[in-house]
């Protein structure tokens, strides 16, 4: 088999599978309204649907990496599959609430060894000088997965039901396992080692926080759960950094963060996922608990925002080699904060639909500027054999940004208003809109914080001078 045969081998493998367990993310959005009927689930129930598979997949996505430095990063790969593929299984035959948030939170566990891999699968795949291009690919195919989800959610749920939303993931799984197993190159990394210590603090301070924040307008604030829940979770929390200062092989190096780069790229990320997956969790519900639209007709109409990648994610990763993911990343948070403000403002019970169509091009927009720079520009602040803790490192805590906001938007939208009628329903809407916006704007401002040349580039021009 030829090199540029098995590196479209391996591009296509890592792509679908990065593929289904991204759309995992957002896929059950637009079916929310129908789980909440047919399973008699409450607020904080559909928060969970949601939350239990991007809170287990990011705190365990570090930890997916090291498996795979450690056992074999094809190995790895595969049975992250089948963790997955069984757990959508579950899923589809979920009976009540609490299994499915069950079997979403086994899925987050196949989904963070899977994700992490198939960036440092494909990126030792490739040739240093396609690189960019690539990696811009491979974002913008997690931008896209990310952004379809409510699409194919609602089409998957109109057509048959909600549990085929999880069936779906089954036989793709089941055609990945083995092509993997055939076609991928085996190679490990230099982390060998497990931070469990630093594993289970940091699980148990994140869940701590957004069990708080889910309950905390249904039991009250200053209630004895909520209060413990969140101090708890802030010391497990302040536990953690401690712990990865002082471990021999931390699953987080803090080090990584006396980078400009990568923590400015990382606050972005954690900002933009904050602000775009709080929104799109209202946003889905609106065309249909508000606007009386079908499952469908809701994911048709948030397709002005969600198809935006796919025309302008490939530009933009071709523009990234160019003049450097800075530029791009931070106008696309501000096209996506804008677009946010935008749908706040115009949104109410009767609001015409051609109304949401220029923000929603425009948040489109702002999405894919950001979505197809960010890997590279990761990657590139830190050396090639720090690639898979870094990557790790970054899909973790954009996963974390996601589940906050969905968290926190929630409980603005549960403050301000609720389900009880279209106008209570934009009564909470309007307000969190406004919050997810403004955190965007604020991630558009640590995007400027990235250097306009990045770490490795100034590795290079040192080693180069060094050889003269």
């Amino acid at each position: 088999m030829s090199a540029r045969t098995k590196t479209l081998w391996t591009f296509a493998i890592t792509s679908v599978a990065l593929f289904m367990t991204t759309l995992d993310n957002l896929v059950v959005t637009t079916a929310l309204p129908v789980i909440r009927k047919d399973l008699n689930a409450d607020l904080s129930g559909l928060e969970w649907t949601v939350n239990a598979y991007t809170l287990t997949f990011a705190v365990l996505l570090i930890t997916g990496a090291a498996l795979g430095d450690r056992f074999g990063r094809r190995r790895m790969f595969v049975i992250g599959l089948a963790i997955f593929t069984g757990a959508s299984a579950a899923a589809a035959l979920s009976p009540s609430i609490e299994w499915l948030i069950a079997a979403r939170a086994v899925q987050g566990v196949g989904g963070a060894i899977v994700t992490p891999l198939t960036l440092t699968i494909l990126s030792a795949a490739v040739p240093a000088e396609r690189r960019g291009l690539v990696l811009g690919a491979w974002g913008g195919i997690s931008g896209l997965a990310v952004a379809i989800g409510p699409l194919v959610g609602g089409a998957v749920v109109e057509g048959i039901s909600w549990q085929w939303i999880f069936w779906l993931n089954v036989p793709i799984g089941l055609v990945l396992i083995p092509l993997a197993a055939l076609r991928l190159r085996e190679s490990r990394g230099p982390n060998d080692s497990l931070d469990l210590p630093g594993l289970g603090l940091a699980s148990a301070g994140l869940f701590g926080i957004v069990w708080g924040l889910v309950r905390g307008n249904q039991v009250g604030w200053a209630s004895t759960e909520i209060v413990f829940a969140l101090t708890a979770g802030a010391v497990a929390l302040a536990l953690f950094l401690l712990w990865e200062l002082r471990a021999p092989e931390p699953m987080l190096p803090l080090r990584y963060f006396r980078n400009r780069t990568f923590s400015a790229a990382n606050a972005a990320s954690f900002l933009m996922f904050f602000g775009m997956f709080g929104s799109i969790f209202l946003l889905a519900q609106f065309f249909q608990t508000v606007q009386g639209y079908s499952p469908l007709q809701a994911g048709l109409r948030i397709l002005p925002w969600t198809a935006m990648p796919i025309f302008v994610a490939p530009i933009a990763g071709a523009l990234s080699d160019r003049i450097g993911g800075r530029p791009l990343m931070a106008l696309g948070l501000t096209l996506q904060a804008t677009g946010l403000a935008w749908l706040a403002a115009v949104g109410s019970p009767t609001t015409a639909y051609s109304e949401f169509v220029i923000p929603f091009v425009i948040s489109g927009i702002g999405m894919a500027l950001y979505f197809a720079p960010v890997a590279n520009v990761v990657l590139s602040s830190v050396r090639p054999e720090e690639e898979g803790q870094a990557s790790g490192a970054n899909n973790a805590i954009r996963e974390l940004g996601g589940v906050f906001g969905v968290a926190v938007l929630a409980s603005v939208f549960a403050h301000y208003g609720g389900y009880r009628t279209g106008q209570t329903f934009v009564d909470g809407l309007q307000p969190a809109l406004y919050v997810g916006a403004g955190v965007v704007a604020a991630g558009a401002v640590a995007a400027l914080g990235i250097r306009r040349r990045h770490r490795r580039e100034e590795l290079e021009a040192q080693e180069a001078v060094a050889l003269t």
